[in-house]
């Protein structure tokens, strides 16, 4: 039979917006991959997806009304359970055929073929291939079940009796293999070929497809809609961009792909117009009144080419009228009470400092085990204080510190009361304000970056010193009281905040040992009641994370263990040591090292006592290991010297010359000769040769 087009799509009301992108992808590839599998549309068909905020719907080229019939063959039981001497079945055989529809007749057809152990029966047959209406209906069911929905509500159907649960109640399926419709019932609905279009706009209702083609079309002229969600918000920014034109040859609207994400799955047919609000509010922090316009009336705010907020705005209306006067005057009208609530906010909370809130902090919780954000922050200050005073003496100390007792200050605020995305921010602005410093201010606001992968570190020296001051006490508090991370969970981002730490000494090279840091935010914790001490563990998880990250970054795994097994201390010397890990391995004596350095690790690990790396050169008898001494004797001064100048490129580079004397130190010595004397020397000739090896990156990870 011919292969033709299928369409599915289910009618159903308003879904959540923010999901409507993530739900028409995943309904149409699992139909269109449990289509595929049951043998009904081959690997090559096809697939669109559509979503409009009442509807999903996919499309799927090259789908068979049945499937092909599928060779299966079915493994029974050794030939000497199953059959007689002779050849005759017994009856375990008898019966497991039976199970499977055949009876004595197959016997003779009975494959025969060796596991490995001994001769087994097979019986092949014929399954035959799903009609499209069974396999249909159970691909419908797997794609509705693969539906990221967070929550499914309960409704009745029209019955009255019944009740069913989707994210949303469904009113309409559609499903159409070329022109023949595939009879379905899912959610209380069977399948037809009507649906319906734009609630105000629609010139026709329902909406009837004569074919499975031309479900976009027809639902475009008849229904109004658009129905795919790509086109739509193309469409949305295509017309954003001309409106802004027209609003103004220099402005340009915000550039936000969540925005315009939520915005396109809100609208069927999209028409953007331009609003306006009184150049009064443009008094208030521009953040606030993006936030409240995006946040609350998913507007567009219009900016000019230097970023600052103008009082023009776009909105993207569901409806075209001939005159859009009203919508436009209707939603000036709502956004006016937003604008004015962030001004009034704005100027009660500038009533009052900053400094005069950090009491109040004490009245927050923070967490039960840990105290109260007034606690928190006297924590913070003094490890701000501490890292402060290491990197910049004690006025950087000072700053970092007061800094610190006011970054959180602007909690207690109404504007962040009702923003809490602009924590942070507002408080640079009462800062600012206040008369302090742009330093502090700046630090205040930057103290929570990055907040997330790629976002920009703090500017100065001050926010950096709180930034890991106040990621610090995070992560040693949380370990102290056993809230570890585990598996997907991390209620208290302490990856993002070890993520952040990292960055700000790799990035910034600070001269901060990442024990110097772990211990100085540990030592604020001494007084809190039920901490225990988790460096160790903190360590070990912050350097997983940065191996993870070096990973992401294109380092291979075996660069990132030799650099990260060391557990350099000095974060901001990782990227020249991965360069030279890089550069050494590319040199022809590399592997043969990386081997004996492997082979040298594994000698030492097996000595009960610690080796000393320390030789008596009177005890040193044969000639090759006499060479490898005298090789490191040479060796290890030029090494040290590159190392610790931070040339850690040229201090492996110069191991190079060890690989002729090594490899006739393991042809030619017996390291565990039978003189202990002598044992002793040659273990304190190999220890001194592996701490050579290992001072820039452990070279026996890139053994193979």
């Amino acid at each position: 039979m011919t292969a033709k087009n299928l369409l599915v799509e289910l009618f159903v009301e308003e879904l959540p917006p923010k999901a409507l992108k993530k739900l028409g992808e995943v309904f149409a590839q699992s139909l269109a991959q449990s289509l595929k599998n049951a043998g009904l549309a081959p690997s090559t068909a096809a697939v669109t997806a559509y979503a409009s905020p009442r509807r999903l719907a996919a499309h799927v080229t090259d789908v068979a009304a049945v499937a092909a019939d599928k060779p299966v063959a079915q493994k029974l039981m050794p030939v000497a359970v199953g059959l007689e001497n002779d050849g005759t079945p017994k009856p375990a055989l008898l019966k497991k055929l039976a199970a499977l529809g055949a009876d004595a007749s197959v016997v003779p057809d009975l494959r025969r073929e060796n596991d490995g152990k001994a001769d087994v029966l097979f019986y092949d047959s014929l399954a035959k291939g799903a009609t499209l209406a069974e396999g249909l209906q159970k691909a419908l069911e797997a794609a509705l079940a693969a539906l990221p929905i967070p929550k499914v509500m309960t409704y009745q159907l029209a019955d009255g009796w019944s009740s069913v649960n989707f994210v949303r109640p469904a009113h309409g399926l559609v499903a159409l293999h070329g022109s023949d419709i595939v009879p379905l019932a899912i959610l209380g609905l069977t399948s037809g070929r009507e649906t319906h279009g734009h609630r105000f706009e629609a010139a026709v209702d329902p909406v009837i497809f004569a074919h499975a083609d031309e479900y976009a079309a027809k639902l475009a002229t008849d229904g109004a809609v658009i129905a795919s969600f790509a086109e739509r918000r193309a469409e949305i920014a295509r017309q954003l961009e001309a409106a802004a034109a027209k609003a103004g040859s220099n402005l340009k609207p915000i550039d936000d792909d969540a925005l315009l994400d939520e915005v396109t799955a809100l609208v069927e047919r999209p028409n953007v117009l331009i609003g306006q609000f009184e150049e009064e509010y443009l008094a208030v922090p521009q953040e606030c009144l993006i936030l409240t316009m995006k946040a609350n009336q998913k507007y567009f705010p219009l900016l000019d080419t230097a970023g600052k907020l103008t009082n023009k705005f776009l909105l993207v209306s569901n409806i075209s009228p001939a005159d859009p006067s009203a919508v436009i005057g209707g939603n000036e009208r709502v956004v006016r009470p937003r604008l004015a609530d962030a001004k009034f906010f704005f100027d009660q909370d500038r009533k009052r400092s900053l400094e005069s809130r950090v009491l109040g902090l004490a009245k927050v919780v923070y967490h039960n085990k840990l105290g109260t954000q007034g606690e928190r922050v006297q924590r913070v200050g003094s490890i701000a204080n501490a890292i402060g005073e290491r990197l910049g003496g004690e006025q950087l100390g000072l700053r970092a510190n007061r800094a610190a007792l006011l970054a959180k200050t602007d909690l207690l605020t109404d504007m962040v009361g009702e923003f809490p995305e602009l924590q942070g921010i507002m408080g640079r602005y009462y800062a600012l304000h206040d008369g302090l410093t742009p330093d502090i201010a700046d630090a205040i606001e930057d103290h929570y970056k990055p907040r997330f992968a790629g976002d920009s570190l703090p500017r100065n020296e001050v926010g950096t010193v709180v930034a890991l001051a106040d990621k610090l006490e995070t992560l040693v508090g949380m370990f102290g009281i056993g809230q570890i991370p585990t598996g997907d969970r991390d209620p208290f981002a302490l990856r993002r905040h070890a993520l952040g730490v990292i960055r700000m000494l790799a990035e910034n090279n600070l001269d901060l040992p990442l024990d110097t840091l772990l211990q100085a935010a540990t030592a604020p914790f001494a007084a809190v009641d039920g901490f225990k001490p988790a460096e160790s563990a903190l360590a070990d998880f912050i350097y997983d994370r940065l191996a993870g990250s070096l990973r992401e970054q294109g380092y291979t795994a075996q660069e990132v263990d030799a650099v990260v097994s060391q557990r350099p201390q000095r974060l901001g010397d990782i990227p020249k040591r991965l360069a030279a890990v890089r550069t050494f391995a590319a040199l022809p004596e590399a592997a043969a090292l990386a081997a004996a350095n492997k082979r040298v690790s594994n000698i030492l690990k097996k000595v009960e006592d610690s080796v000393d790396a320390w030789v008596d050169t009177a005890l040193l008898k044969e000639a090759a290991e006499v060479a490898l001494h005298a090789a490191l004797v040479d060796v290890v001064p030029q090494a040290d010297a590159a190392f610790l100048t931070g040339d850690y490129t040229e201090s492996l580079q110069a191991l190079a010359a060890l690989r002729a004397p090594v490899d006739t130190f393991f042809n030619d010595v017996m390291v565990n000769a039978e003189d202990p004397a002598l044992r002793a020397n040659r273990l304190g000739l190999l220890a001194k040769l592996h701490a050579a090896m290992n001072q820039v990156a452990d070279i026996s990870k890139l053994s193979a």
